[in-house]
């Protein structure tokens, strides 16, 4: 496997997330809709804990193997990235999505505005992906990357999915196409970048970077789902989504990734 397939593969992995998108051009009932939100929230959580127990993991290690500097270094790239994957996106909609909120303290993003917020936190995951699949093609692993990169394009349905559920019936194709972008683009970026750098702290850093994006999208669904009708029916989408996610990424696990 050439560089050329390589990087071919890994933009391949990033656009299967264009397969759950088109979903959002349906326009179900609201009872529905607010299932479907719960589903999306369940695939954030799962991808929360995801990012968090990868993201921690080397910390650990570097505490009971490395140097104290190492293990500092790891400890400030964690801490950093969740700060900054987390207000970075306030920052975000209050200076270019406000619009959408319309400027009233506490509003719950609606329509694009939550959709690109939750695109950018998979996006930032999904870079943290496309490290892995370089990273294993330029140490000579290319059945292991291979097999990454079937895994992530299953688990990237799910995350298209994921974008498009709280939005079904009110968006356009033009936002399924930045949507899309946004979230999936970043696969086939960390590829190229996977395969010229090898540093776990630049992994720890986009992983935190990630997760703490995720935690704040999550603080905009979940009122979503607090205020849908047939409790029992919507917390039953979040098991689901939870559990779909989760299926998946079991995908990678049988690959030893």
């Amino acid at each position: 496997m050439n560089t050329p397939q390589v990087l071919l593969l890994g933009a391949l992995a990033g656009g299967t997330i264009f397969l759950g998108l088109p979903l959002a051009k349906l326009r179900p009932p609201r009872t529905l809709q607010g299932f479907l939100s719960a589903i999306a929230t369940g695939i954030l959580f799962f991808l929360l804990y995801d990012v968090l127990s990868q993201a921690t993991d080397p910390v650990n290690r570097a505490l009971k193997h490395a140097s104290h500097g190492t293990f500092a270094l790891y400890l400030i790239a964690l801490i950093a990235g969740l700060g900054i994957g987390l207000l970075a996106l306030v920052v975000f909609e209050k200076r270019f999505l406000r619009g959408d909120t319309q400027g009233v303290p506490g509003a719950v993003p609606a329509g694009t505005t939550l959709g690109y917020m939750i695109a950018a936190g998979i996006g930032l995951h999904n870079f943290s992906e496309g490290l892995a699949i370089g990273q294993a093609a330029t140490t000579g692993l290319y059945q292991l990357a291979a097999l990454l990169i079937i895994g992530f394009g299953l688990h990237n349905m799910t995350e298209g999915f994921g974008i498009s559920a709280p939005l079904a019936g009110n968006i356009s194709w033009a936002f399924i196409g930045l949507a899309g972008l946004v979230g999936g683009g970043p696969t086939f970026l960390g590829t190229v970048i996977g395969m010229s750098l090898h540093a776990e702290v630049v992994y720890i850093l986009f992983l935190s970077l990630a997760a703490g994006s995720i935690i704040y999208v999550l603080s905009q669904l979940l009122p979503i789902i607090k205020r849908a009708q047939a409790q029992q029916f919507v917390m039953t989408g979040l098991i689901i989504g939870f559990t779909v996610a989760f299926g998946t990424d079991l995908v990678l696990t049988a690959a030893g990734a």
